[in-house]
């Protein structure tokens, strides 16, 4: 059993509190997924973040085949981090820690996703295809996207 793990930091240059009010907020996945995606929120998105909290969604992330995908938000410590662990979907597992931390000039954002593809050896052979590609396509439209809404960040020396 191979279990990939995907690390990703961004640095954003806003307060924790704008952070964790857009990344805590269910309904701004969709802003920062990619339109092809084909993302839509059925249920679960009516709430602020919370411990327990199960979202449903479509999502259409490859060869235009729509996915339901249902998470559950297990861990949250408030402008700090989130949890969403995958409860049935396109993976056989996928855990998404999310979090957030002041640096000078800003926060840093940074995502460390555990996951396993589906279909032993074959589901091996198509990672580096399809699903490690399509993750770093995905986290870079996110990248660009937050900096369209948040502004490049700056080093402050």
């Amino acid at each position: 059993m191979k279990i990939y793990t995907y690390h990703v930091k961004q640095n954003l240059p806003i307060t924790i509190d704008e952070a964790w009010e857009f990344l805590s907020n269910p309904k701004n996945l969709k802003v920062i997924t990619p339109d092809y995606m084909g993302f839509i929120t059925l249920s679960g998105d009516d709430r602020p973040m919370f411990a327990g909290q199960i979202i449903q969604y479509i999502v259409t992330p490859v060869l235009g085949i729509p996915t339901k995908w249902v998470t559950e938000i297990t861990h949250v410590i408030d402008k700090k981090y989130f949890v969403d662990e995958q409860r049935f979907g396109p993976y056989s597992l996928w855990h998404h820690k999310h979090f957030i931390k002041e640096i000078p000039g800003g926060v840093e954002m940074e995502d460390i996703i555990d996951y396993k593809i589906p279909m032993g050896i074959l589901g091996q052979m198509v990672h580096p295809i399809i699903v490690k590609p399509k993750l770093n396509e995905i986290f870079e439209y996110r990248r660009k996207k937050l900096i369209k809404i948040f502004g490049e960040f700056k080093t402050v020396k």
